[in-house]
């Protein structure tokens, strides 16, 4: 098990869950077919997604997924993966993304995104899977950025409270 892996656990262990989450992978790739990696910083332009991405400019502009949902397979399964592996843009830490209503806001490092969609229907194709798992229609988000700004590493992730 990587050293990122077991401090993240360390931390998921000893906190719980919380409403203040940060970001541990900001994720790219060139083709929709290709695993996204973690480039570790990026910019979400408003109406566009990640600057660099393949999926920017689409309808799902962004695509997140919590490090616990991997971290879960993992102990499932016994597979490593990081962030970027299951085509997520962003990877999270302390928040559940998956119950989060449809609308909620997000402060994302300088950026803002809305929640427009809480996993991906089964029958929609879904291009890529890690060795043979495809976790992000169950259990990601997908984001319309509303307020462009760099995301990185390490920033925190605040639920925006109307």
């Amino acid at each position: 098990m990587g050293l990122v892996l077991k401090n993240v656990l360390k931390r998921l262990f000893v906190k719980g869950l919380r409403r203040v989450g940060r970001v541990v992978g900001v994720c790219m790739s060139q083709r929709k077919i290709d695993p996204k990696r973690n480039v570790g910083r990026g910019f979400l332009k408003r109406g566009y997604g990640l600057v660099g991405d393949s999926h920017a400019g689409t309808e799902k502009e962004v695509s997140l997924l919590a490090i616990e949902s991997i971290l879960r397979l993992h102990q499932e399964t016994g597979i490593f993966a990081e962030s970027g592996a299951f085509a997520e843009n962003l990877t999270t830490e302390g928040i559940d993304l998956i119950s989060l209503p449809i609308g909620s806001r997000l402060k994302v490092g300088d950026a803002e995104l809305k929640v427009i969609q809480i996993g991906k229907d089964p029958s929609q194709a879904h291009t890529y899977n890690y060795q043979g798992y495809s976790i992000l229609p169950k259990e990601g988000i997908f984001c319309k950025v509303i307020e462009s700004g760099e995301v990185k590493i390490g920033d925190p992730i605040k639920i925006i409270d109307d």
